[in-house]
């Protein structure tokens, strides 16, 4: 990974440059995520991809735009779209999928996580 950072403290936060081997978008989801991204006005925006606390199985993703990294994200370029992960949750999702599915019924987002070993019935929480 390399290093992003300014020589003017506080102006721009510090983060690493990362890979796919950390966390790929597919096209479907790259369409999907540029199409939020545009209708909030933030064209160079950044999908936010972090593991937290809760769910049926102990973990659960959670996924927001934001308008940049923040201090000590990990920024991922696939298929066009950056995205930030945090350290923490950089050890969970490594080598993960996110890809989006156009359906009524089971539609949405879906990460191929690797690292999950179970997850619960509804797909919404994994344990690692």
């Amino acid at each position: 990974m390399i290093a992003a950072t300014t020589n003017k403290p506080g102006l721009t936060p510090n983060f690493r440059i990362g890979d796919e081997r950390l966390v790929k978008v597919t096209c479907n989801a790259a369409k999907k995520i540029n199409s939020l991204l545009t209708k909030q006005g933030r064209q160079n925006g950044v999908l936010r991809v972090a593991v937290v606390g809760g769910g049926c199985s102990g973990l659960q993703y959670k996924m927001d735009l934001q308008d940049g990294p923040a201090n000590r994200d990990i920024l991922v370029e696939s298929s066009g779209i950056r995205v930030v992960v945090d350290p923490k949750s950089a050890l969970y999702v490594t080598g993960s999928e996110l890809d989006y599915v156009d359906a009524l019924q089971e539609g949405g987002f879906k990460v191929k996580n690797p690292n999950a070993a179970t997850s619960c019935s509804c797909g919404e929480s994994f344990s690692a």
